[in-house]
């Protein structure tokens, strides 16, 4: 993991910047919880509470989150729109997926209808966000 060069310096707090960096790193990059994170850092022999990432998290998150997604590779040109019906709680509802040519999976909707318009105002949100 790079720490980003204009990360904020850190004067005042406990840990050093790469433990802060590493754990708000993690917690956007794979989607974990406070809880998760917190296990990642005892494993690595460092003691923090949850609601030390929390706070890591608030103050620190948007900047890693636009790194992130700054780095993630471009959409190609060609996209793919999978359907599937799917069971929950006894109900009947719509996974949409939309994919890019290389497999990337670019957003996912769930909803109880299907239609038209329910299409076309997801691939549109979809292509004004990844433009």
């Amino acid at each position: 993991m790079k720490i980003p060069s204009s990360f904020a310096r850190l004067k005042g707090f406990r840990f050093p910047r790469e433990v802060i960096a590493y754990a708000v790193w993690a917690y956007h990059r794979f989607a974990l919880s406070t809880a998760d994170v917190e296990d990642l850092l005892a494993e690595r022999g460092v003691i923090v509470s949850r609601e030390t990432v929390r706070l890591w998290v608030n103050r620190f998150g948007v900047h890693f989150a636009s790194c992130i997604r700054r780095d993630r590779p471009k959409p190609k040109d060609k996209w793919h729109m999978d359907e599937v019906v799917i069971t929950i709680g006894a109900k009947k509802f719509w996974l949409w997926r939309a994919i890019d040519a290389d497999g990337e999976v670019l957003d996912i909707l769930v909803q109880p209808r299907r239609n038209k318009q329910a299409a076309r105002r997801f691939f549109s949100r979809l292509a004004i966000r990844k433009s």
